[in-house]
């Protein structure tokens, strides 16, 4: 996935734009070999419609395979992103009721690093740029853990120990959120799809030659299917650019809900 992430970072129209000219080559080619090859054999149609058949039944299996991981990957961020808005939700309100300088430090380290985690999130794709906001979390997460730390030697008691639990499962979180925005689709499969899609198209367009017909229509038609077919796979697989993007409203929901801290009413 590694070699086409990188071409597809360009621009999905110029990556669209190369697989469609890849694949309308290929047919193109198929043609000309087969009106060739038609003109000096007794093959037929038919004796090459089983193979069709065939790759192109292994080419839609390969490719709702594909689609099925990418939205998998998709769907794992979006989750990941709610879990993790969550569990600091959880630990800020946590922190906020003890009536101690460590816990309110904790709270507001919190606030900072929600922030932080929703740059993380929409960060583009340039290595430089999201390695800085993980070593930035990482360095935050260490902070709020010596804060919880210190707290729980100074007073242990149940309350300060679900305090920690919270901040427990918000770095686990965190790591979670940092591994499915890196973990694409095996790179194996998507170079496979991509070579399956050329050869199948070039041998539609070689039986097609070897029938002396075809039309252009229908093969731009085809490719333009495909072409759409393989973008759509690859901004599923990606976190960092495309049209499809996770949602980072959780982040801004919970980013809402510190502003005026807790408000403790007068008791009734």
């Amino acid at each position: 996935m590694r070699s086409l992430e990188v071409l597809a970072a360009q621009g999905l129209g110029v990556f669209a734009v190369l697989v469609f000219a890849s694949l309308l080559l290929a047919y193109a080619v198929g043609v000309g070999i087969g009106r060739w090859h038609q003109a000096r054999t007794a093959e037929t149609v038919e004796a090459t419609s089983f193979v069709t058949n065939g790759l192109l039944g292994l080419l839609a299996f390969t490719l709702g395979l594909t689609i099925a991981m990418a939205q998998g990957r998709f769907e794992t961020r979006r989750a990941t992103s709610l879990s993790e808005t969550n569990a600091i939700g959880t630990a800020w309100l946590r922190a906020s009721a003890f009536d101690h300088p460590r816990a309110a430090e904790i709270a507001r380290l919190l606030e900072d690093y929600t922030r932080l985690r929703l740059a993380f999130v929409e960060a583009p794709l340039q290595s430089g740029e999201v390695e800085r906001l993980s070593a930035e979390a990482t360095r935050m997460q260490n902070l709020i853990w010596g804060h919880a730390t210190a707290l729980t030697r100074e007073r242990a008691d149940p309350l300060t120990a679900a305090l920690q639990a919270s901040l427990n499962d918000v770095i686990d979180q965190g790591a979670a959120q940092r591994w499915a925005f890196a973990a694409p689709i095996p790179s194996e499969l998507m170079l496979f799809l991509m070579g399956m899609a050329v050869l199948t198209i070039g041998t539609i367009g070689y039986q097609f030659g070897l029938k002396r017909v075809g039309s252009s229509v229908l093969a731009i038609m085809l490719v333009g299917v495909w072409t759409g077919a393989m973008v759509v796979v690859v901004d599923l697989a990606t976190a960092r650019f495309g049209a499809v993007r996770p949602d980072s409203a959780p982040y801004l929901w919970t980013i809402r809900g510190f502003q005026g801290g807790v408000v403790i009413p007068p008791p009734p």
